[in-house]
């Protein structure tokens, strides 16, 4: 029987199959054998076989189809580990913000850059802008930050889930397409989803006052159907993540996942430079003309560092 992953919950895996069935599914200990290397073996958006469950047995995932895609990070808990946030997606969508919580750009910049390693689409939405409307210095900060991403070639969108402010604009642009959300925990993630997916509730909550930070909402990936739109549109919502490591990153090749980087490095003097002390590098040449943005350029030399030999296992 074959069927595609909608839920995650870490031991039990949520498959809704061809016959428009939603069945609850395990997987044998020895399917983490197989040369999988990651803490999900098995992701939100595959497309997997299995079993039969017609005489009442537990159902078990015995095979995954070749992924299309898929999106990972470094594991939070187990450095030298992959953790695979979804499969077979169109675009991914970073929920961010520039207050209450502050979202910061290496962050922004590490997410981006790994949508990049994985030739995804990606989507930035900064939210809560309504916090910032009463000061001038945010506002002009948030158009600053606006200016650097669009500049470079993003779609950057502006929303307040609380006023519902923007929220049709992002609608639209998930019509039709499987679409990954992401952002660190207290950005109003959640709240968005509910926006965009009416009556699935997910569960939202306050801000910590003494820490200015989020706290985990949602505790495991699932994929949802966005009402309204064409078929195939669905979106998929992961837990908060407080940072964002990388992995399966060549360091002679990071800067061709910061599209401005790469396009000033074509007239470095040397093939595999790596924009750091290498005479002719036309990349820190247009980093000194600020043509290239100085927090841009320090989140390319933190994945360097993420990226040096031996530091971290490869995820697969």
């Amino acid at each position: 029987m074959q069927g595609i992953v909608i839920k995650n919950t870490g031991s039990d895996y949520l498959v809704h199959t061809e016959n428009g069935n939603n069945v609850v599914c395990k997987i044998k200990g020895n399917f983490r054998l197989k040369g999988i290397r990651t803490t999900n073996p098995v992701a939100v958006g595959d497309h997997v076989t299995v079993t039969d469950n017609a005489g009442g047995e537990t159902p078990y995932i015995i095979s995954i189809a070749p992924r299309r895609n898929y999106i990972i990070r470094k594991a939070s808990n187990l450095s030298k580990q992959a953790h695979i946030l979804a499969s077979n997606i169109d675009q991914v969508c970073l929920v961010a913000t520039l207050a209450h919580p502050t979202t910061s750009t290496t962050f922004i910049d590490r997410f981006l850059a790994t949508a990049e390693a994985y030739q995804i689409t990606a989507l930035l939405v900064i939210n809560k802008v309504d916090l910032l409307e009463d000061n001038a210095d945010d506002m002009a900060y948030l158009e600053a930050v606006k200016y650097l991403y669009e500049s470079i070639g993003y779609t950057v969108c502006t929303v307040s889930a609380k006023t519902g402010e923007g929220v049709d604009a992002i609608k639209k642009m998930l019509d039709g397409k499987v679409t990954l959300f992401s952002g660190n925990s207290g950005v109003g993630k959640s709240t968005l989803i509910n926006k965009l997916v009416p009556g699935i509730e997910l569960a939202t909550a306050e801000i910590s006052a003494s820490h200015d930070t989020g706290m985990h909402t949602t505790t495991f990936s699932e994929m949802f159907s966005i009402p309204g739109l064409s078929d195939g549109s669905r979106l998929i919502d992961t837990p908060g993540v407080k940072g964002f490591g990388t992995l399966e990153f060549d360091r002679h090749e990071v800067g061709h996942y910061f599209p401005e980087i790469f396009r000033y490095s074509r007239d470095c003097r040397y093939g595999d430079c790596t924009h750091t002390c290498e005479p002719g590098c036309a990349v820190k040449n247009a980093l000194e003309k600020n043509q290239i943005s100085e927090s841009r350029y320090s989140s390319y030399l933190s994945i360097l560092e993420d990226s040096a030999e031996d530091k971290y296992r490869k995820g697969y």
